[in-house]
């Protein structure tokens, strides 16, 4: 093994140029199904595959984690202690495993604090076509949400209790650390104008830091970020960007130390995204630095943001919604969806699965299967360590904020041609993606939610009757739940629409379609 490699990085024992991320998923989601499911432990052990048969591995740990309020906490423990066990860090030419990595000596890492500039109040409103929705504008439009099947009335109502509470968006008294700063989806923007106390970590990256100090100079927030070096408080901006910033697959043991010497009560926000690959491990780096703080710090608590495009388990209304928008297809939906279907061997167009299971606690979900194949099995393993931090973090008393954000048209979606153009075409099936400052100030003002108000299922004293209703509670799916098809068998379909819809002028077909 060379010498050259650095950080976090997936097992590679064989010393091949490139480690197997299959080899290491596979391994991880067999470990969790081995605590509930012998036999489907060993089919994804053995799976050939991985990279398109995935999702039926996913879909089992739903599956087996909804029987009763036991298996998803054993499914979490054991998927997260294989991965803890599997990954591994390098520093100085020696490995480690991830487990043992706060065992290091870490170098100190330094605190630069910059106040922003303004004096205006917290305010929050929502950017949406053109218009900042406030008040009785804002309270309509999350209705037509809630009517059109695009959010969950839980999700509707987090947003209503948000807005009749200004107070909330006061955060002075709340000190916020960002796991990826600087990341489009991210609350930055809006934390900024609530006075915030803001621990930024990002990348020591000019471009990274001149984006986050000139969004807080902007604001009234305070922030604090870190820097290998110590800086006077009164630098320029211009040499500031070019000194703060931490790697967090590579600095993980000084970040944590970093964290913990903070004296304040911290909300950690795992919200940092890297592609491919790269993804899972700065989720663990995040996960291993969240679960580590906390353990240090007892009033910790932690906010994840859910995709939609995963697997789910959902309440029995959804299922039954999603039955009826298949049985009430128009003429000309059933004949196009119909032909597609039998013309491609039903690779396209599979009706949703619209089956309900029974769990010990005398409640029935169903499963919302909304995984595509094209995000692969590294981005939704990188989501499902979070999950699984998640459920058991709440679990031992801690608060935790996780909730399902839109699709969102990002430039790390978009980039990719297929996902473009199948959000273009999404409305075809009653779906909507997301523009990201919408997504922004939603899900920001759903994190202020879940930390202010005491009825909220982020709140561990709130009874909830699974484990798994935890993420079912604030969820904004774009309506992905609710379809009639299997997602990833109508995205095909819906980007065909999307890419001509970019030259034609479709919407009078798509009125016909809807009739």
């Amino acid at each position: 093994m060379s010498n050259s490699l650095d950080g976090l990085q997936f097992p590679n024992p064989s010393q091949k140029q490139k480690p197997s991320t299959s080899k290491a998923g596979r391994e991880i989601i067999a470990e969790a199904l081995a605590s509930v499911d012998h036999s489907a432990s060993q089919k994804a052990a053995a799976e050939k595959n991985w990279r398109k048969q995935y999702p039926q591995y996913f879909k089992a740990l739903v599956e087996h984690g909804i029987q009763n309020s036991q298996k998803p906490l054993e499914i979490a423990e054991a998927g997260l202690n294989k991965a803890h066990h599997t990954f591994e860090f390098f520093r100085n030419g020696q490995k480690h495993l991830l487990k043992d990595v706060m065992q290091l000596e870490a170098q100190p890492l330094y605190t630069v604090k910059l106040k922003g500039e303004s004096e205006a109040a917290p305010d929050w409103y929502v950017p949406y076509h053109g218009q900042k929705l406030q008040g009785e504008a804002l309270l309509a439009q999350i209705q037509k949400w809630q009517d059109n099947g695009i959010i969950e009335p839980s999700h509707a109502d987090a947003l209503r209790e948000a807005a009749s509470h200004p107070e909330w968006f006061d955060l002075s008294d709340r000190t916020m650390v960002l796991f990826g700063a600087a990341s489009e989806a991210g609350p930055l923007t809006w934390l900024s104008k609530w006075k915030a106390n803001i621990v930024a970590l990002d990348l020591p990256n000019s471009r990274v830091w001149s984006k986050i100090l000139d969004t807080v100079q902007q604001g009234n927030a305070t922030l604090y970020a870190p820097s290998a070096e110590a800086i006077p408080q009164n630098t320029e901006t211009a040499i500031l960007k070019e000194k703060l910033g931490a790697n967090l697959l590579t600095q993980i043991p000084e970040i944590a130390q970093w964290l913990v010497q903070n004296e304040h009560q911290l909300d950690l926000a795992a919200i940092a995204y890297l592609d491919g690959e790269k993804h899972v491990r700065v989720s663990m780096a995040m996960d291993a630095i969240m679960q580590y703080v906390s353990a240090q710090k007892a009033d910790t608590s932690l906010m994840y943001m859910c995709t939609p495009t995963d697997v789910y388990a959902v309440p029995e209304e959804v299922i039954h919604a999603s039955a009826d928008k298949f049985t009430q297809r128009s003429k000309a939906q059933q004949l196009i969806s119909t032909g597609i279907s039998a013309l491609s061997r039903q690779h396209f167009f599979k009706q949703n699965l619209h089956s309900v299971i029974q769990s010990e606690n005398g409640q029935k979900y169903g499963i919302a299967d909304c995984l595509v194949v094209e995000q692969g099995p590294n981005y939704a393993l990188a989501k499902r360590i979070q999950q699984w931090r998640a459920t058991l973090a709440r679990q031992n008393g801690q608060r935790v904020s996780i909730n399902i954000a839109p699709s969102t048209t990002t430039y790390s979606v978009t980039k990719n041609p297929l996902l473009k153009a199948a959000f273009n075409g999404a409305s075809l099936f009653d779906v909507e993606a997301f523009k990201p400052e919408t997504t922004n100030a939603i899900m920001a003002a759903l994190w202020i939610h879940d930390l202010r108000n005491p009825q909220s299922a982020a709140n561990p004293e709130v009874e909830l009757q699974h484990p798994l209703e935890l993420m079912m509670k604030g969820a904004n799916h774009g309506g992905l739940w609710r379809v009639a098809y299997l997602a990833r068998t109508a995205l095909p379909f819906a980007a065909v629409y999307g890419f001509a819809a970019d030259k034609l002028p479709l919407n009078k077909v798509l009125a016909k379609l809807k009739k």
